[in-house]
């Protein structure tokens, strides 16, 4: 009876040790891949292991391709951006690519995104309010103005709506 008792703790415990030995060896290299490196180099360094750990996640390669492109790595993030449009990209994921172009200026393809994410979902209320206050932001405030009237006949109690609308007027870009 001991023999097996003692087995049976026996396995438990290799079973134990190998699955933490596992564990430690899915965890991520944290800090040390970036102490000591140069902030280039560092910066890098961690955007690549995040583009690791992204896989095939579209708001995980956004993010990813949004620093890349506004690092001026335009090519690398543009390869992610593709990427994600390749696959089974929605409406949210439109709105930060179209997030993306406006941050970098580059307005005519982020009114192409927000054109397209509004398309899909034309009751999103939190969309057009966004897109609206990102119109009035570059110049053209009556296409902005008649969004913000949908999204504010749809939700007039809508505390962000409100918020979007003073970033506009006011030229704070949204976080």
């Amino acid at each position: 009876m001991r023999t097996i008792a003692a087995a049976g703790l026996a396995a438990a415990c290799l079973t134990l040790g190998m699955g933490i030995g596992y564990a430690a060896k899915v965890k991520g290299p944290g800090m040390t891949l970036v102490t000591g490196k140069p902030a280039q180099q560092a910066g890098l360094a961690a955007l690549q292991e995040a583009e690791k750990l992204a896989g095939n996640g579209s708001w995980e390669l956004i993010g990813v391709a949004r620093v890349y492109y506004l690092s001026g790595d335009k090519a690398r993030g543009q390869a992610l951006l593709d990427q994600v449009l390749s696959g089974k990209a929605g409406s949210s994921d439109w709105y930060r690519i179209g997030s993306l172009y406006a941050e970098a200026g580059e307005n005519a393809k982020a009114e192409s995104f927000f054109q397209k994410a509004l398309a899909a979902e034309p009751k999103d209320d939190t969309g057009q309010a966004e897109v609206g206050a990102w119109y009035i932001r570059t110049g053209q405030r009556e296409k902005g103005e008649e969004l913000l009237t949908k999204a504010f006949s749809r939700n007039p109690d809508e505390f962000w709506h409100y918020v979007r609308t003073a970033e506009a007027f006011l030229n704070v870009a949204p976080k």
